[in-house]
Order: structure tokens, then sequence, then C-alpha cells
């Protein structure tokens, strides 16, 4: 098997989880990183990968198949826009821009270019999600009455965070709105945000520490999705199933063996999309399913604010 030749453009927190999760792939290798930071970069020097101070440096080098966005989500559009013009295909972080807006133009840039877009919404690389999404698929829980995620993080991020993070449910509430549609099939009809009062700090305009969404569905049941910025155990996430013939709870991002899950299906995902960019089949969140996780993100941020 030829290595997939990857480009890793951001050394931060994520970028440095990216890389320990593809350390272990015989499928995809980092090869280049573009790192605006020198302390970032240098962080992350090893042998074997380049390292870069902007993103052209890295393009314009090349030696790539596909490039990874592990950037803040402000700077995802322009990235996507720059990487599609060099003809490279693209796995960006979540959630591909702050707003369905710029999930769209960075869409219609990809498709201009003709150039592959996959989004790293990683639950779908989950083994325990995959087998609960079957179940729902082949029948075995009937029509889904209910279905909640529920995403509780061990403790806030930094306040610099909160400035471009998009407040709650675009930072966080993504993931879910993602995994709600993937899991069921079914659209959203309907949203009304909910948000807790109860606060540690001191409160961040448009990112509570806790907020929650009801939603309506297509298929006429509902759809819960739970977050919180503070859980004694650490980071956790879990889905609750109930259907008209079972019901099902998923913990599958759950201490002792949480991180484990995430940088196994971070793997699973960077292998995916080599494979899809090669040919294979597409496993992965499309540039469509992005846009439509944030326009519930929106829609239910929009309710927060009133």
């Amino acid at each position: 098997m030829v290595e997939f030749r990857l480009g890793l453009i951001g050394a931060g927190r994520m970028g440095r989880t990216h890389l320990r999760a593809l350390s272990g792939s015989a499928a995809v290798r980092v090869v280049a990183v573009a790192e605006p930071s020198e302390p970032a970069r240098a962080a992350v020097a090893q042998d074997g990968i380049a390292i870069h101070a902007d993103v052209d440096s890295m393009l314009r080098v090349g030696g790539l198949d596909g490039v990874l966005v592990a950037a803040p989500s402000t700077l995802h559009l322009d990235l996507v826009a720059r990487i599609a013009d060099a003809g490279l295909p693209i796995l960006c972080e979540k959630p591909c821009g702050i707003s369905a807006q710029q999930a769209r133009q960075a869409a219609s840039l990809a498709e201009r270019c003709n150039v592959r877009v996959q989004v790293a919404y990683w639950r779908r690389f989950v083994p325990a999600l995959q087998r609960l999404r079957r179940r729902i698929v082949d029948g075995e829980v009937g029509a889904p009455y209910f279905l909640a995620c529920y995403q509780w993080d061990g403790e806030p991020p930094p306040v610099q965070f909160h400035a471009d993070s998009g407040g709650i449910f675009i930072d966080m509430g993504v993931h879910e709105f993602d995994q709600i549609r993937w899991l069921s099939g079914q659209e959203f009809s309907s949203i009304t945000p909910a948000v807790a009062s109860v606060s540690v700090e001191p409160p961040v305009v448009g990112d509570a520490e806790s907020a929650q969404a009801l939603c309506t569905m297509s298929g006429d049941g509902t759809a819960l999705v739970s977050l919180g910025r503070r859980f004694p155990l650490g980071d956790v996430c879990r889905v609750e199933v109930f259907g008209t013939r079972d019901a099902e709870e998923c913990r599958f991002l759950w201490p002792p063996d949480g991180e484990q899950v995430f940088m196994q299906a971070l793997r699973r995902q960077a292998e995916s999309f080599a494979a899809w960019v090669r040919g294979g089949a597409a496993e992965g969140a499309t540039a469509d399913d992005a846009v439509a996780a944030l326009q519930a993100a929106e829609q239910a941020s929009v309710g927060l604010a009133r």
C-alpha cells in the first residue's frame, strides 16, 4: 500500500491531536505542517515532516495527496479556497466555516475546482455509533420516538477561544446536529433552544456554559441536543434512542476509554478520506452535511438570542 501524503494546516491543540492519531497509521502519513506560530511549529518538528511558516509555502513545495485543515474555524473558508485552487483534496475540521453561508461558499469553490471535500465529523467513524446507525436503518429499533445526543466537556476552553468559536451551538452543537441527521436519516423540522443561567465563571455573550435544543424531526419524532462546558468525569458523549420496537443507550465517549475512542476515530476518518480520494466509497460527511449542521446550529443560536 502506498502511503497517502497529507499536509496539515494548524499545529494548535487539534492539529497536534491529529498528528498523534495518525502516528500509528500505515495508510496515511503527515509529511508537512503549515503553522504561523513559531512555538507551535517547534512543538511539532520531527523527522520526516517538513515545517512551513505559511500555507502558500507548503502548497508551493507540493508532494501532497491531500490537505487536512485544523486551523481556527474563522479561517476555514479562506483555506479551502486556497487549497482548492491548488487542486488538492481537502479534509476540513468541522464546522467548515462559522456559518452555513461560509460552508456553502466552501462547497461551491471546491466544486468549481473539481476538488473533493470531506468535513471531519469524526463520530461517523466510531464503531459503536456505526452499529447503532445500522440498527436504526435496518428497522431493529422501529420508528424512532426520541433521539437524544449529549456532549459535555470536562472544563471550558480558554477565554480567548470564545471570541472565534461562534457560540456553543456552532462550536459544540454542530457535532450533535450532524450526528442526529446521520443516525436517523431525517431532517430538522423545528428547533427550540434553552439556556441554563447557572454559570461558574462570568457569562460569555452567546456562549453559555450549558444549552439545550429540543427538535422536531421530519419523521414525526423528536430529538434533544444537550451541551455543557463542565462535567466532573471529563469529556463525555452519549446517545439515547427510543423506538417503537426497542431502545438503546450508547456511551461512546466515556472515561476511561474516551481518548482512545476519539483517537482511533480520527485515524479511521483520515484513512477513509484517503481511500475515497483514491476511488473508494464515500463514508464521511460532505460539504452539504456541514451546511445542514450549521443551519441547525444557527437556528438554535437565533432562538437563544431572543
